[in-house]
């Protein structure tokens, strides 16, 4: 049977849904504390105990991945640069750590390959690809690269077409499709549990990553459906 379905609860935690023991999850690192998505916030992330980290990430111009949530670095650095069009070199030249806190004054954006460095053996991380599948080529070389075990690298994503490109590309790794479940105004949860499971099907997906939480009814029917 597929792995339990994921309610993804955006600040640090992610639960797996029911029976299963919670997993404690350092969303973009422990990044209450230090500057997202950086070394300082996934490291931290480990002292503090996680059992795994969550990053996002992006592809640069000269397609090397990068750990960002943004297209652009406006909110984090002190120069605007669009991710897609700059080189990692480019982007290595800001600074991301400064907005949080003087100590973390120069402060780079991280690699996907520098974030693989810091897990610990028998840890994880949830990579959110924020882009096209454009970017599975380079992330399955980068997984390969890392020596990371099958089960410590899990993708999510929001768009169908890169579950269904990385499940094609590494069938052995979990994947889950992220969706955002919320009331329309006449009280009805979207998108609904047929869409649900037809896009489970369709991208070949594990399983689905919820990130505001989802119906108790839904997500045994979704269970019982074996993800």
């Amino acid at each position: 049977m597929r792995s339990a379905l994921f309610a993804f609860i955006s600040i640090v935690f992610l639960w797996k849904v029911c029976w299963s023991d919670p997993l404690i999850v350092a969303h973009r690192g422990a990044s209450h504390d230090a500057p997202e998505n950086t070394l300082p916030a996934f490291e931290l992330a480990w002292k503090q105990g996680a059992d795994a980290i969550e990053g996002d990430f992006l592809l640069t111009k000269d397609n090397r991945i990068v750990c960002i949530h943004d297209g652009s670095t406006k909110r984090l650095a002190d120069r605007n640069l669009f991710v897609r069009e700059s080189t990692l070199k480019e982007l290595r030249e800001l600074d991301v750590g400064s907005w949080k806190h003087e100590k973390y004054k120069g402060t780079k954006i991280p690699t996907i390959a520098e974030v693989f460095a810091t897990i610990p053996g028998g840890r994880k991380i949830f990579v959110e690809v924020k882009c096209g599948p454009e970017i599975i080529p380079y992330l399955v070389k980068e997984i390969g690269k890392s020596k990371l075990k099958t089960e410590q690298v899990v993708l999510i994503c929001f768009k169908q077409e890169v579950v269904k490109a990385f499940k094609k590309a590494m069938p052995e790794n979990k994947a889950y499709w992220l969706s955002s479940f919320k009331q329309n105004e006449e009280g009805v949860w979207e998108p609904s549990l047929e869409t649900v499971l037809a896009t489970l099907k369709a991208t070949n997906a594990d399983g689905l990553d919820s990130h505001r939480g989802i119906p108790a009814d839904a997500a045994k029917k979704i269970m019982k459906m074996g993800y």
